[in-house]
C-alpha cells in the first residue's frame, strides 16, 4: 500500500475502491517539473507542492501504463466535485491564457457579475495559479491562487470561480487552510461518487 501525505491518506477512505486503486497507480512530480511550477508562480504554497509531490495530476492524467480521473478536491459549492491538475495542466493554462483581467473579460458587463471585495479585478487573470477544475472540466467552476489580492485579502487566498451566473469568491484565506477546510468537512465533495451508485 502506497504511503501518501494526510490529506490523500484521508482521502482514501471516503473514496470508492476503483478511485482508491487508480490513485495508487499515481506518480509524483519531479524536481524538474516543481521547478518549473515555482519559475512561473515562485509563491506556490509549500502544501500544494507536497500534493503534487504525491499525485501529479487527477484529470485524465498518464502515470505510467495507467490514465487516472479521480475527484480529489472540493469547494463550498457541494454540488461540485474538482480535479487536482498536473504542472503541465497548470503551465498549459498560464501559457495559453491571454493577460485579460476579470475587468478586460466582462467590460461593460462588470456590474452584472459578483466579485468578492477582496480580489483585484485589474490584475491579469493568469497570474493566479489556477490548480483545480470541476467535474465538468471547468466550464462551471474553477478554483485559484491569489497572489495579488485587493486591500483587505491576503497573498494566496483561494478563488472560486463559477460559471452563468458569473462570480468571483474568496473561499479561503490560504492553501493551507483550503485544505483543512476539506478535511474538517469529512471531503464532504466525496458525496457525488455515492449518487453515481
Amino acid at each position: 500500500m502506497r504511503q501518501f501525505n494526510r490529506y490523500f491518506s484521508e482521502l482514501m477512505h471516503y473514496l470508492p475502491e476503483n478511485e482508491q486503486l487508480q490513485l495508487q497507480h499515481t506518480t509524483g512530480a519531479n524536481e524538474k517539473q516543481i521547478s518549473t511550477l515555482l519559475e512561473v508562480f515562485p509563491q506556490c504554497p509549500q502544501a500544494l507542492i507536497s500534493l503534487l509531490k504525491d499525485v501529479n495530476g487527477t484529470y485524465y492524467c498518464k502515470h505510467g501504463d495507467h490514465t487516472i480521473c479521480v475527484l480529489v478536491l472540493g469547494s463550498d459549492l457541494y454540488e461540485y466535485s474538482y480535479y487536482l491538475k498536473s504542472i503541465e495542466q497548470i503551465m498549459n493554462d498560464y501559457q495559453v491564457d491571454n493577460q485579460d483581467s476579470i475587468l478586460d473579460r466582462y467590460s461593460e458587463f462588470i456590474d452584472q457579475i459578483e466579485v468578492d471585495e477582496r480580489i483585484n479585478i485589474h490584475v491579469p487573470l493568469r497570474e493566479r495559479l489556477c490548480f483545480s477544475d470541476c467535474m465538468n472540466n471547468g466550464g462551471t467552476s474553477s478554483l485559484y491562487i491569489d497572489f495579488t489580492p485587493n486591500e483587505g485579502g491576503k497573498v494566496g487566498q483561494i478563488i472560486r470561480y463559477v460559471h452563468d451566473p458569473d462570480s468571483y469568491e474568496v473561499i479561503a484565506p490560504s492553501f493551507d487552510v483550503y485544505l483543512q477546510q476539506l478535511m474538517d468537512g469529512a471531503y464532504e465533495f466525496t458525496a457525488f461518487y455515492e449518487d453515481e451508485l
